[in-house]
């Protein structure tokens, strides 16, 4: 059930290159000034920045702040900070003040009661920013693919203007991964994202700008999608709080790539928020119709969950060992919740876990039912168009002539080394009974606890030698099910912590209901630059 000989000769190879590009960036990084020592975000000063954004709203509604002094308070900290971690990759600061200045003079000509202003308008005056993948009017929707660096978005994303509709404003679009296909925000339209908690780490991927953005406290509430982990990667690595929703409720409408095939149903869109009281009611606005079919008004108690959790996966030769920080703050957690909640919680172990890459991939190269085949990534990689030569492509950059970054090359690569049919059959088969036997185990009042990647956030160049390890995340998409990703504080380091809290499908209630008793218990976002 392992991956084939010539998958793991290319593997071998893919090491190999990220090894040596690794030592490349060591040695830069010792040669650099602004590399000899770690450099955090510096901490936000203005009150306004440390408000959740249903506070926020509250305050603008009441009169008790404007809008525009909150949008301009976002500005100035985005000014401040983001050329340090290049987060957001366009600014929309003008439009941004023109409709905050909008909101302050509807809210001063009192037409609505608070009642219907909160109804109507949850948002109104909050500030947003959303992952670049998504369509946005007037901002680039590029996906860090360097022929679509031009192109600019007439229309928003479905997601998008639900948020708008709600009083949202948006400030800007952020970084992602070359097609969104990396567990690090690189690409050659806007360079490369740091992490606002040591800027020489990864921000995570693809929806790594947004995660890096909320953490350094440069937005409060953000869009990302995930179908490997894009959410949950990036709000972990940047201690945030992040949902991946059950699929098909949060319309994924208006964002490049459009996943085709049967990765239209592994695709997630989702909030991204710094915190974990705001995540419920974005979610809601996101989602529109079907929000009603994910349970979010069902009321939770603690104690009468069934927790399940479980510290690695079973030890897969191809991901790294857990981070020793991260299994004491899932002891932790346990441990809080037998001693203090006094709720029903059980280790188990789920064997089938040591396959998680490779559940992924079946999902990924899946028929739709329909019969529509996935879209290659070759064929991506050139917008749709004739699709790339990666020998000819590694080639190129190797003589720095080729558009494309390594990863997407390595990617193309590895994905030529396709499963065999029969593989593909007992690989799939092994993910549905996968599937059930938790669906099963989980039921409708139990939530299961696991790391969300092996490592604490990486250093830059670190995953191309381990470009597995985000199968800890990607699992949870091939078995469809929802994940909210909850910080638990700051490692010795001062890199965040963190834990996937992952439920049946439609029942994310519980897990969204297990995210805000952790963040009162373990303190939810730390601001970066603390000492």
């Amino acid at each position: 059930m392992g991956l084939s000989v010539p998958q793991r000769c290319l593997l071998l190879l893919l090491r190999a290159v990220g090894f040596v590009i690794g030592l490349l960036g060591l040695a830069a990084r010792a040669l650099d000034a602004n590399y000899r020592a770690p450099r955090a975000a510096p901490p936000p000063a203005q009150p306004l920045l440390l408000l959740s954004g249903l506070r926020l709203a509250r305050d603008i509604r009441r009169g008790k702040v404007k809008s525009i002094d909150v949008i301009e308070a976002y500005i100035a900290r985005i000014k401040d900070v983001n050329p340090m971690i290049n987060a957001i990759v366009k600014y929309r600061f003008e439009a941004a003040r023109e409709e905050a200045i909008a909101v302050d003079k509807q809210l001063a000509e009192g037409h609505e009661d608070e009642a219907t202003l909160e109804k109507e308008w949850p948002f109104l005056g909050v500030p947003l920013t959303v992952k670049e993948a998504f369509e946005v009017v007037g901002m680039p929707n590029s996906s860090g693919l360097v022929n679509r660096r031009n192109l600019v978005s007439q229309t928003d994303a479905t997601v998008v203007a639900n948020l708008k509709r709600a009083g949202a404003i948006p400030l800007g679009v952020t970084n992602c991964s070359e097609l969104c296909m990396w567990y690090e925000s690189s690409n050659n339209v806007y360079g490369r994202s740091n992490n606002p908690y040591n800027v020489q780490c990864i921000v995570g991927g693809s929806s790594g700008g947004e995660g890096s953005a909320l953490g350094a406290a440069c937005s409060v509430i953000g869009v990302g999608s995930d179908i490997g982990g894009s959410i949950r990667m990036p709000a972990f690595f940047n201690g945030v709080f992040g949902h991946k929703p059950t699929s098909g409720v949060v319309p994924n409408k208006g964002q490049f790539p459009r996943p085709v095939g049967a990765q239209e149903k592994y695709q997630s869109t989702g909030p991204m928020c710094r915190y974990a009281e705001d995540l419920v009611p974005v979610l809601k606005v996101m989602a529109g119709p079907g929000v009603h079919k994910l349970k979010l008004d069902h009321e939770v108690q603690m104690k009468n969950l069934k927790f399940y959790w479980m510290e690695h996966d079973g030890g897969s030769f191809l991901t790294s060992p857990v981070d020793r920080e991260l299994l004491q703050a899932q002891r932790k957690v346990v441990e809080h919740l037998e001693n203090v909640v006094g709720a029903s919680v059980q280790h188990v172990k789920l064997g089938k876990m040591k396959y998680s890459y490779q559940l992924w991939m079946a999902m990924m190269s899946a028929k739709h039912p329909d019969g529509t085949e996935a879209l290659t990534f070759r064929k991506l990689l050139r917008d749709h168009g004739n699709p790339v030569w990666p020998l000819w492509e590694l080639v190129k950059w190797c003589v720095r002539m080729s558009s494309l970054t390594i990863p997407s090359i390595g990617l193309c690569l590895f994905e030529k080394v396709s499963f065999d049919s029969e593989t593909f059959t007992r690989l799939e088969n092994l993910r549905k009974s996968f599937r059930a036997e938790l669906i099963e185990l989980l039921g409708n009042d139990g939530v299961f606890l696991y790391p969300p990647h092996p490592r604490l956030a990486p250093k830059h160049h670190f995953p191309l030698s381990r470009p597995f390890n985000f199968s800890y995340t990607a699992v949870f998409n091939a078995l469809d099910l929802p994940v909210t990703q909850c910080p638990l504080g700051l490692s010795k380091e001062g890199l965040p912590l963190g834990i996937q809290v992952v439920a049946s499908p439609f029942n994310d209630h519980l897990t969204l209901a297990v995210a805000l008793h952790l963040e009162d218990v373990f303190g939810g976002w730390v601001s970066p630059g603390k000492t």
